[in-house]
């Protein structure tokens, strides 16, 4: 890949506000919300159906489901999305709070105090059904929150060091998990949450990358137990792990890149161009890694070449949002998105804590009979469609009346 395609600073002067960003972001963080359908409930109501009409409800719940372990569905491109956009807009961050004149000193305390924040606020989010404080960091916010203030350092830098970082990541996350041992005859699989026949381990040298038996959980084991708990700490059952957020900061750095060449003055199709070289490159070492059994891609401790797998993916849907939105100006086509985009945060707050209530309250206004028009198989979908377009509607009415919530 030719590096001198890419600015060495990313702190040239860009007038306009990129809209592909704001509605990339709105379109991510619409998955998150749209959770509520519960389509694989509808999926499971229709198991038996053999059509076309039995398969198309299996796509869409698949795709609204996290895989189990190796490989990747559009539901596993919610937090890497949300991750490469944060790193997309660093580069106009810097250079708008530069203009206000802001000292770097200055930009570099208000990034780590960003960066707690966003920490704690993925705590909270966590601990809101339980008994105390879940000291767990492996949320969104919180991933992001770890590795922020690292990024923002690096976007001061020129991309020499930028990609030099990404570099050092990659390699050396993947040495770590390639030199930590595996489980031998006497290990104990009563403490990782699934057999030694668990249907998704992979064997031979895939295997330093299983669920529960790797660098990752070995670190988790130790520091997790730091924290008050209510009992000890064994292991997560999803396979997720602190420090995935180092490997996230690798999809954040990869979004730098992306933002670096949006605020250039290249031209609309070089700035395209790049886009689909970054992401044809990066899907296709991604895929190959895992394909060799090199560095399996597993989103849940966020494997290096998942970094570059879901990476790449970011690339060429951000060129395709560019492209439709920034060039051919379709915006207005996606207004519904950028009411999201525009309130990212609280459309996040809203996924995680009212789901339940908007539940509820429609039940109780309007009877549940109205959600079975269609039978009781699309009941969930009905509800679900409604507390959907609560969301939207709370999130329209703040853009409305110009609130936006920032951290």
């Amino acid at each position: 890949m030719n590096t001198s395609t890419l600015p060495i600073s990313p702190l040239v002067p860009q007038p306009q506000r990129v809209a592909s960003i704001d509605i990339f972001r709105g379109f991510v963080m619409f998955l998150m919300l749209a959770e509520v359908l519960r389509l694989s409930k509808v999926a499971s109501a229709l198991s038996d159906d053999q059509s076309f009409w039995g398969d198309f409800w299996q796509q869409l719940a698949f795709h609204q489901s996290h895989v189990p372990w190796v490989g990747c569905s559009l539901h596993d491109m919610i937090q890497p999305g949300f991750s490469f956009l944060v790193g997309v807009a660093l580069p106009f961050s810097i250079a708008s709070r530069i203009a206000r004149g802001q000292s770097r000193c200055r930009m570099t305390i208000h990034a780590f105090g960003r960066a707690l924040i966003l920490v704690l606020l993925g705590v909270f989010l966590r601990s809101i059904s339980s008994s105390q404080t879940n000291w767990m960091f492996t949320d969104t916010l919180s991933q992001i929150g770890l590795g922020y203030g690292f990024l923002f350092l690096l976007g001061l830098c020129a991309f020499r060091a930028q990609f030099g970082a990404l570099l050092l990541i990659l390699i050396g996350y993947w040495a770590a998990f390639a030199l930590y041992p595996l489980p031998g005859d006497g290990f104990d699989w009563t403490q990782t949450g699934v057999t030694v026949d668990w249907a998704h381990n992979a064997v031979g040298f895939a295997a330093h990358w299983n669920i529960n038996t790797n660098a990752a959980w070995a670190f988790d084991t130790w520091f997790m137990n730091l924290f008050p708990r209510t009992e000890p700490f064994l292991c997560d059952s999803g396979g997720y792990s602190t420090l995935s957020f180092i490997p996230t900061l690798g999809t954040m750095i990869l979004g730098l890149f992306a933002g670096t060449i949006l605020r250039s003055e290249r031209t609309w199709d070089r700035k395209f161009g790049l886009f689909l070289l970054w992401g044809t490159v990066c899907l296709g070492i991604g895929i190959t890694l895992g394909a060799l059994g090199i560095c399996p891609v597993v989103k849940r401790i966020w494997t290096p070449s998942w970094v570059l797998y879901s990476g790449g993916i970011c690339f060429l849907m951000l060129a395709a949002f560019y492209l439709l939105v920034d060039v051919i100006r379709l915006r207005p086509l996606f207004f519904p998105l950028v009411v999201i985009g525009a309130n990212s945060i609280t459309a996040y707050y809203l996924a995680w804590v009212c789901r339940s209530f908007f539940d509820k309250s429609l039940k109780i206004h309007f009877g549940s009979d109205l959600f079975k028009t269609l039978g009781e198989t699309y009941e969930p979908l009905l509800l679900g469609a409604g507390v959907l377009l609560i969301y939207w509607l709370i999130l329209f009415w703040m853009y409305r009346h110009k609130i936006f919530v920032r951290i």
